[in-house]
């Protein structure tokens, strides 16, 4: 009886923490065109000039500077070749993808 409790336990924590690390995602939205619905990626808006911001589930928006961009292109070009969606369709937009994990 002791083992089957423990054992649930271990089991809720392990949903707990894997439904928290979902919940930490951030969307890349465009902030100068509120109309965008994936039509393009995400590097052909900026491409056209187009500014991005990151959105995280608080609600905190970090606009994107150039800088800013040409280092998550080097560290995440993942997140750069997802669909760009506006913040009228911020429901719709992907999560930003995990960058690759570097090893020593």
């Amino acid at each position: 009886m002791r083992s089957k409790l423990v054992a649930g336990f271990v089991l809720a924590m392990v949903a707990v923490i894997f439904v928290a690390s979902g919940a930490m995602a951030a969307k890349m939205l465009c902030v100068s065109n509120q109309n965008l619905k994936g039509e393009d990626t995400v590097s052909s808006c900026l491409a056209k000039g187009e500014k991005f911001a990151i959105v995280d589930d608080y609600g905190i928006v970090h606009i994107m500077t150039p800088e800013e961009v040409e280092l998550t292109k080097a560290f995440n070009p993942k997140a750069l070749q997802t669909r760009a969606f506006g913040f009228k369709f911020q429901q719709q937009a992907p999560i930003m993808p995990l960058a690759p994990r570097v090893e020593p």
